[in-house]
């Protein structure tokens, strides 16, 4: 991956952006050209020798469906996306490449004051608002993908709903690659202040092209006291797609932050979200599944850190693998010395639909005082042959017999989704099993 602080200023030209941003981006690629390449998961050798373009410049974005690009209008019209945001959505975003094509919120909320637009927008309108909150959750340090997108983002949502406003539909913001060897590099900022609550549905998709795509979002999360945010992933990359993201979120007082993650694309996923879980009361909460076929490596799972008092997480996660795909679970409990009577719940299962395919569960486990209580249960293991024969002899094939029983098991996270999202999900399930990659 070669880039250069010229490529970083170009960028920022190119967005016209103000002297504060600029300085923050070239802080950022400091940081990226000295921390290192991760030393685990995925097999990230094939990334290091790509050419990735950075940026992709747009049309920039529109407030009517009908005023985008006719092409692009037929990409997300095939998926189904101006029709969701008319039927049931409070708000839409959706990013072609490198920025942001299409933008509305209901009339409703922004009269409450409810923000919902992309990150270039939010520099220019809501400059202080957001550097008050923008890098405090995850600092360009974090790691070396957190400093890239740093670096070269472009695009990604900035959403806030003021204290006490309720969002009874949730936002949807939709991510599409349709060029190779393209990079992605959204930054996302949610800010729920007291009280308030809102549920944000992303959706990514891109087609196959025989060089790779990079796809490195930031997503920074930050629920005041009493917020709830459920923040809910429907990641449907093309098998090409390098996607290493960084997720965050830090819950204050008896706020809810919820992690609802799945992960059925991309050549390689390192995806962990976390909560930091920093006021007394708070609850963390994350939902994981994954499937790996073929050269594919999932490794995702979730990180709960537990800094105050009665805090309470839950992480649960469930991964099929095939045809000598892998699946891996990661995850990691921190319970600090000062976080009395907090209790965290873990739980991952996983399938392998052959002898050729993987599943891993690396669990990390650091309590720091004696008044908290961790649980956790695994399970790894082919499927059940004596499940398939009972189908079969009911006169399903060993194939239906099959895909029902991968349906099933990832039904409690389906039950998770709204409606018209647990269709979209069973949909690209059944796309899967039917072009023979599960």
């Amino acid at each position: 991956m070669k880039l250069s602080d010229d490529d970083v200023q170009r960028i920022s030209d190119a967005k016209k952006e103000p002297a504060w941003m600029r300085k923050r981006r070239l802080g950022a690629y400091v940081q990226f050209a000295g921390l290192p390449m991760p030393r685990y998961g995925p097999d990230l050798s094939g990334l290091e020798r790509q050419d990735i373009t950075w940026y992709e410049q747009g049309g920039g974005r529109k407030r009517s469906w009908e005023d985008v690009d006719p092409a692009i209008r037929e990409k997300f019209e095939r998926l189904g996306v101006p029709q969701a945001e008319r039927r049931f959505l409070a708000g839409l975003e959706a990013q072609m490449e490198s920025e942001s094509v299409y933008g509305s919120l209901k009339k409703e909320w922004t009269e409450k004051g409810v923000i919902f637009t992309n990150m270039d927008e939010a520099v220019a309108q809501h400059p202080e608002l957001l550097r008050k909150y923008l890098g405090k959750a995850i600092a360009p340090s974090d790691n070396k993908f957190a400093a890239l997108t740093d670096a070269v983002w472009s695009g990604g949502s900035f959403v806030y709903v003021p204290r006490g406003v309720k969002l009874d539909a949730p936002l949807h913001a939709y991510f599409m690659i349709s060029k190779e060897a393209l990079g992605q590099f959204e930054r996302t900022v949610i800010i729920a202040e007291e009280g308030s609550s809102l549920h944000y549905v992303e959706g990514c998709t891109a087609p196959l092209y025989p060089r790779s795509n990079l796809h490195t979002g930031v997503v920074e999360i930050f629920a005041e006291k009493g917020a709830s945010v459920r923040y809910t992933t429907l990641q449907n990359w093309s098998h090409n797609v390098y996607n290493l993201v960084t997720q965050r979120g830090i819950a204050k007082e008896n706020a809810t932050i919820e992690w609802i993650d799945a992960n059925m694309g991309s050549l390689c996923t390192m995806k962990y979200p976390c909560v930091v879980l920093a006021g007394e009361g708070a609850t963390g909460r994350i939902v994981s599944v994954s499937a790996a076929s073929g050269k594919q490596h999932q490794d995702s799972g979730g990180k709960m850190i537990h800094l105050a008092p009665r805090t309470s997480s839950s992480i649960i996660s469930k991964g099929i693998s095939s045809k000598g795909g892998t699946s891996t679970f990661r995850a990691e409990i921190k319970i600090a010395p000062g976080a009395k009577r907090s209790d965290s719940y873990v739980k991952c299962q996983g399938i392998m639909l052959d002898d050729a395919s993987k599943n891993n569960s690396i669990p990390k486990f650091l309590v720091g005082n004696g008044d908290s209580f961790i649980s956790h249960e695994a399970s790894a293991g082919r499927m059940s042959e004596r499940k398939v024969f009972y189908l079969m002899s009911r006169g399903l094939s060993r194939k239906e017999a099959e895909e029902l029983l991968v349906t099933g098991f990832f039904e409690p996270f389906v039950k998770e989704l709204p409606f018209e999202y647990a269709v979209e999900f069973n949909r690209l399930l059944q796309l899967e099993i039917e072009e023979g990659a599960l």
